[in-house]
């Protein structure tokens, strides 16, 4: 790979908002690079799936879902197995006939799914889509080394968003505990319970109402805190 892709793909993660942003510029830049590639896709596992994250300008729509619908396909074997898949010649291809049938109902003549390392995630691939037979038989080497270089970009990505996603988990967590918080001192001073009565008060009245015990605390934190109720004082 030149050092324009490794530089381009530095830039990338530096003015990536996401890693939505990130993808989409790797996945153009992949077309760019490799040669025979007509589009270009990647594939990385979350919650226990497989999804594509980004696909190329130009790319398909279907062309990875057939495979994760049919829990097979060359991106969905190269995710799996950590091992590369290829098929030159979609027309002459015996391994996956029913996503086959598809590709080449799409004008794809030939596949190259390619297993990026991925630290934080298993199971990740490249998928470079050529629109001839054969097209991608130069662009092998390329495509290795750029999904060499990609999987490091994506693992960053992966670990800031997922730092990011337990933030938020955080924030949310403390808003609640602070709202229940607030909850068990009104009641308190209104009813004249000690605290764990006041909570089991607000469980049971969660339940009964069928309301979340944030959202029942959230309103009755809302009507005290409202100022109609501080001129009834």
């Amino acid at each position: 790979m030149s050092p324009e892709t490794s530089d381009t793909l530095d830039q990338a993660m530096v003015r990536s908002s996401g890693l939505d942003t990130l993808l989409r510029d790797m996945t153009d830049r992949a077309v760019q690079d490799v040669p025979g590639a007509g589009a270009c896709s990647i594939t990385v596992r979350r919650a226990g799936r497989l999804l594509t994250l980004a696909g190329s300008d130009g790319m398909v729509s279907g062309l990875d879902l057939r495979q994760y619908e049919n829990g097979s396909g060359p991106c969905v074997d190269a995710a799996e197995t950590g091992e590369e898949q290829y098929a030159p010649d979609l027309a002459e291809e015996s391994r996956w006939p029913a996503y086959t049938e598809y590709a080449l109902s799409q004008g794809v003549g030939c596949v190259l799914a390619v297993p990026v390392a991925v630290e934080s995630e298993r199971g990740a691939a490249l998928n470079f889509y050529g629109p001839r037979a054969h097209a991608l038989d130069p662009g092998r080497d390329a495509a290795r080394a750029f999904a060499a270089r990609a999987g490091d970009a994506i693992d960053v990505a992966l670990r800031i968003e997922r730092r990011h996603e337990s933030a938020a988990d955080v924030r949310t967590a403390l808003l609640s505990r602070s709202v229940i918080d607030q909850a068990i001192g009104i009641l308190m001073a209104r009813e004249r319970l000690d605290a764990r009565s006041a909570l089991e008060r607000l469980r049971r009245a969660s339940q009964d109402r069928n309301v979340k015990l944030r959202d029942l605390c959230g309103q009755l934190v809302a009507r005290v805190s409202a100022p109609d109720s501080h001129r009834r004082k």
